[in-house]
């Protein structure tokens, strides 16, 4: 079964991390280019990072960059996501994406909340 699972989500404070994870099974993730979208309660996904097949970092929102820090391994079928103080608006559904879109997890909560 060819599936995307995150993991790691939770509720923190203000300045608080996470570290999100995103294991692929049934396909081989270090075929893909993978993106980390995010999206908040009545708004649209926002793309947060996109990183290559190689493990480049290709792009971080603006509102991200400082902060988050996507990796991965493809050694273990894993993409991940380190978020480091936290802020309100970072409160989202996050989800890990193939760049083509073309499969998708059904993502992880991250709530930051005072």
């Amino acid at each position: 079964e060819v599936r995307l699972v995150e993991s790691g989500g939770g509720m923190v404070q203000p300045g608080g991390s996470l570290r999100l994870s995103c294991v692929a099974s049934g396909f081989r993730l270090d075929l893909y280019n993978m993106v980390w979208v995010r999206q908040a309660p009545g708004k649209r996904p926002e793309r947060v990072s996109r990183i290559n097949d190689r493990g480049e970092v290709t792009y971080y929102a603006d509102s991200v960059v400082g902060r988050f820090t996507a990796s991965r391994d493809n050694a273990k079928n894993t993409l991940y996501l380190q978020m480091n103080n936290l802020q309100l608006e970072d409160t989202a559904l996050y989800y890990c994406a193939t760049h083509n879109g073309s499969r998708r997890g059904q993502g992880t909560q991250v709530t930051v909340s005072a």
